[in-house]
């Protein structure tokens, strides 16, 4: 469906969101409730993009430096006021996170991670054996080198998010525009954008918004605006919806098993199914195959022993956003004025705050420079291609 875009009133102006994810949505509706014309576009379904292959897990631990690790909790720490502004469930659940170790030398560093969260003011603590399996009764945990709760961490879902947010902006009148697809943009002497070119017609604007994740690096290319990503795929599976099986405790991190495979996490859905995956966030996996989902979920069940009674649903592998040095960019870019970038790989963490920022200044034409300076799009411009090998290789916990 395509909507004509109106005439934009002298106070306000016409948005053009590209990208009807998390981030996409999230922004697009706090700038209509602000009372701006907006139109939301994308290619397929909202949410049906790296949104719908979310783990979905709000936190602020494995993300450094202490810089960036404040923009996460502050983002974690705006989550239940966001949500509320949305007026309705979107699957927000808080009662923390828990991970343990079984073997010394992943011991070591988890309780380093511990010792420097604790450190920057993060409510994450060392916990013994015994403390763990009174936090989950139903996991069976086994032999336990080190473990720890970050009381704080929490999940939601991301489709409730999304399309909540539809909702809200379809109460603005807000223009949602599904199944077409971007593929050029018209623009003037300045370089500004004026208007949005798709298969199915072209969209005045007065401000573009990418936010289109992985496609955000070609699209921004054809305003020669230079916006590098790694390639960043993951496996997560799904099961059959169960009873509830985690009371407490919403996401649970296991170690391995000791047959050279990795890590299990999951956590159980608002609509009783269990997401699973393997390895850490940012871990690269593309078997997406029926029999690596029945192992995922035989391996997990061997640490929460109702999954026994669930099947395996797998879900087809996963393209994320990933900006190459691992962090968001964010921000208006310099080659196209008015195209602001809103591209980052821990969307669901990062919406509430990135969608305030962003509205931000959008609408009142500020410059939150004090928050976002090091995620801008300018500083990719000038990068050799030593730095481009060196940023494609980030040290782990940086996004």
């Amino acid at each position: 469906m395509v909507v004509a875009p109106m005439t934009v009133s002298r106070n306000t102006q016409h948005v053009v969101v590209i990208g009807a994810g998390i981030v996409g949505a999230s922004i697009a509706w706090r700038i209509a409730s602000r009372g701006h014309r907006v139109t939301l576009i994308d290619k397929a379904e909202p949410g049906s993009g790296a949104s719908s292959h979310s783990f979905a897990w709000i936190n602020a631990g494995a993300k450094e430096p202490i810089g960036y690790h404040n923009l996460n909790r502050r983002s974690l720490e705006m989550w239940p006021r966001f949500a509320g502004a949305l007026g309705e469930d979107v699957g927000l659940r808080w009662g923390g996170k828990v991970s343990w170790e079984t073997e010394p030398a992943a011991a070591e560093q988890l309780i380093a991670r511990v010792n420097q969260l604790q450190s920057w003011g993060y409510p994450s603590r060392r916990v013994s054996a015994g403390e763990l399996a009174e936090l989950e009764p139903g996991l069976e945990i086994g032999p336990v080198a080190a473990a720890e709760y970050s009381e704080n961490e929490g999940q939601v879902e991301p489709q409730m998010v999304v399309d909540a947010c539809i909702r809200r902006m379809n109460e603005f009148e807000a223009s949602i525009v599904t199944g077409v697809e971007v593929v050029a943009f018209e623009r003037d002497a300045d370089g500004n954008i004026r208007a949005v070119q798709t298969d199915s017609g072209d969209f005045q604007a007065d401000t573009v918004v990418l936010a289109a994740g992985t496609d955000t690096t070609a699209l921004a290319a054809t305003s020669g605006v230079y916006i590098p990503q790694a390639e960043s795929p993951g496996v997560v599976i799904r099961t059959t919806p169960l009873p509830p099986l985690l009371h407490n405790v919403p996401v649970v991190y296991a170690p391995p098993l000791g047959d050279g495979r990795r890590e299990i996490h999951l956590r159980q859905c608002a609509d009783g199914r269990f997401m699973i995956g393997e390895g850490d966030q940012e871990s690269l996996a593309e078997d997406d195959s029926q029999p690596h989902a029945d192992d995922l979920l035989s391996r997990a069940a061997q640490y929460l022993p109702g999954l026994a009674e669930a099947k395996a649903v797998p879900v087809p592998v996963g393209w994320r956003p990933m900006p190459l040095d691992g962090y968001p960019t964010l921000g208006y870019a310099t080659e196209a004025p008015n195209l602001y970038i809103a591209l980052t790989h821990s969307g669901v963490t990062l919406a509430p705050v990135i969608s305030q920022l962003a509205a931000l200044e959008i609408c009142e034409g500020v410059r939150a420079d004090a928050v976002l300076a090091p995620y801008r799009p300018e500083r990719f411009a000038t990068l050799t291609g030593e730095q481009v090998a060196e940023m494609a290789h980030p040290r782990a916990g940086h996004r």
